[in-house]
């Protein structure tokens, strides 16, 4: 199929009805977990406590949580500290320093994070969705459909893990923290609004109520859901946005990113540029180069026009490969001019490392599979 030729859009906004997963103190804000204590019988003080030892401590096992009486601390941790997530495959590159990690939920269902560490940060990539409903066709996620929305303790939890593995030195280098956060895992988040916002909270919330981390450092990309954007920017939060473009026209963007079909290029820009000034946080704009696809230096300049002027940084990112894929990353030629041609329009841009990718750990990657 050529650039230019269009296919349907399957687009799935809504998550197959499921079993919910059971009730975690992650999943409630601070007034909640004490009123959930309450109504168990105990002492409202008795879910900062909770709080203290799965937030600021990091802890997962009830029987570190010493300061609570036996009887109490095991009717609370079955009450609101039930096991979500269970590893089933961990894979790891870089010497040691990206770490993939397959996780089954109480459902069966998988999906997976990264967790990625660099000279000066340490990032986790979470999903929010097993499985995407946008059917971006260079995805191995989209490809997949969606399956259901993750619960605000589910992504939570996928942050927590990696805190606690920074923490007791599981990564090479040596114990350390999770410093950033970036919900590019599997999914749409925009598409599960109301769990990622409920997971941005506790995960920004400040110890013990959350895990502490700046909304500076947490980053939310979308594929362009314009009326959740909007809804975001309402939120007043610092969190940074990023807009999976890959195309700077509507034709080739129908193809490559379907949700086009609905919301155009330029309502998406509006609409990032909105969150732009209301949050005074330059947006990022996600662009996977794809030889001979979107990697013309036509459509760089097309680009450079368009971002010109905002507050922007681009982020390119070398297409990662996927099974079945004819599509492949550009040429280096390619991908070094079309970074002259954005620079030459004043756009700042840089060219995304592709860790993770030997154990298809990269974006575009996440297929949440078991097997070899």
């Amino acid at each position: 199929m050529s650039a230019t030729e269009k296919t349907p859009a399957k687009l799935v906004f809504a998550a197959p009805r499921r079993a919910k997963p059971p009730r975690h103190l992650a999943d409630l804000t601070s007034a909640e977990r004490r009123e959930a204590v309450a109504e168990l019988g105990e002492k409202p003080f008795r879910a900062d406590q909770l709080s203290r030892h799965y937030f600021a401590r990091l802890a997962d096992d009830p029987a570190e949580m010493t300061d609570l009486p036996a009887a109490v601390r095991e009717r609370l941790a079955n009450e609101l500290l039930p096991e979500l997530l269970t590893p089933v495959r961990e894979l790891t590159c870089d010497g040691g320093k990206t770490l993939k990690t397959v996780w089954k939920a109480f459902d069966g269902v998988l999906f997976e994070s990264v967790l990625m560490r660099y000279p000066d940060r340490a990032t986790m990539c979470v999903s929010s969705q097993a499985g995407c409903g946008m059917n971006c066709p260079f995805c191995a996620t989209g490809q997949a459909g969606l399956t259901r929305n993750l619960s605000t303790a589910e992504i939570v939890e996928q942050v927590a893990a990696g805190a606690r593995a920074m923490a007791r030195g599981k990564i090479t280098g040596g114990p350390g923290r999770v410093s950033n956060i970036v919900f590019m895992g599997m999914g749409e988040p925009l598409a599960n609004y109301k769990a990622v916002l409920g997971a941005v909270r506790r995960i920004t919330d400040p110890a013990p109520a959350g895990l502490g981390i700046s909304q500076r450092s947490v980053t939310v990309s979308t594929v362009g859901l314009v009326p959740a954007i909007e809804k975001l920017a309402a939120e007043d939060m610092s969190v940074r946005l990023a807009l999976s473009l890959h195309a700077p026209d509507d034709e080739l963007r129908d193809e490559l990113v379907p949700i086009n079909n609905r919301w155009k290029v330029s309502e998406v820009l509006d609409a990032a540029w909105a969150y732009a000034a209301k949050s005074g946080r330059r947006v990022s704009i996600e662009y996977a180069l794809i030889k001979d696809i979107n990697d013309q230096a036509w459509r760089a300049d097309l680009l450079g026009k368009l971002l010109r002027g905002h507050l922007v940084h681009v982020n390119l990112i070398p297409l990662n490969p996927t099974p079945g894929s004819k599509w492949t990353a550009s040429r280096p030629q390619d991908e070094k001019e079309f970074v002259h041609r954005l620079e030459s329009h004043g756009v700042p841009v840089t060219v995304r490392d592709t860790r993770g990718r030997e154990i298809d750990g990269a974006c575009g990657q996440l297929a949440a599979t078991t097997k070899d």
